[in-house]
């Protein structure tokens, strides 16, 4: 028995900063519209080849991006945030075939899941990119505002730098008080 393969085009979906303790939540969907070379995970590529092929994505592609603040993580949850950017980028996109990177669905009809897929499908690999270089971008423009925490090194991630660091100065309005750190209320 055959697999169903679909005719549409493929629009694959990606995040960045779902797990980090400060910055947004970004998730990102890419219909290739012709081959790009060097597409890989975001994170297996250099910060400078992700601004490269970040730029030739943008370029080459039909894309949606979609962002939920710190704040907006605390008050929805990270579910109800990726449910509502996965829901946004299906309206967003119109027909296609969806192909998101994980394990989870987030309860979108229509969309389905492979793990690894952003190393796996360019298409997915693209929505990593452009997911990942939105999310670095900004955070490398608040540790600008905010520098006693070292954003531009960690990108947010409960690293034993940053965690000393709210030891140290608290929280900022950037940071996601929903996240439990042990030993800071």
């Amino acid at each position: 028995m055959s697999e169903n393969i679909s005719s549409l085009e493929l629009c694959g979906i990606d995040e960045a900063g779902r797990g980090p303790l400060a910055g947004s939540l970004v998730v990102a969907g890419v219909v290739l519209l012709e081959q790009i070379d060097g597409l890989s995970d975001s994170k297996k590529l250099s910060e400078a080849k992700r601004e490269e092929i970040y730029e030739q994505i943008i370029k080459s592609s039909r894309y949606h991006i979609v962002k939920f603040s710190a704040k907006e993580v605390d008050e929805l949850g990270i579910s109800e945030c990726m449910h509502q950017a996965l829901t946004s980028i299906i309206d967003e996109m119109g027909e296609c075939d969806y192909l998101f990177d994980g394990n989870s669905s987030f309860g979108v009809i229509g969309l389905r899941t492979m793990i690894k897929a952003d190393t796996k499908v360019p298409q997915v690999s693209a929505a990593s990119i452009l997911a990942k270089v939105t999310h670095d971008r900004e955070i490398n423009q608040i540790a600008k505002d905010y520098p006693q925490y070292g954003f531009q090194r960690h990108k947010g991630y409960g690293t034993k730098a940053h965690i000393e660091a709210i030891k140290k100065y608290g929280r900022c309005e950037h940071h996601r008080y929903s996240f439990k750190i042990k030993g800071i209320d």
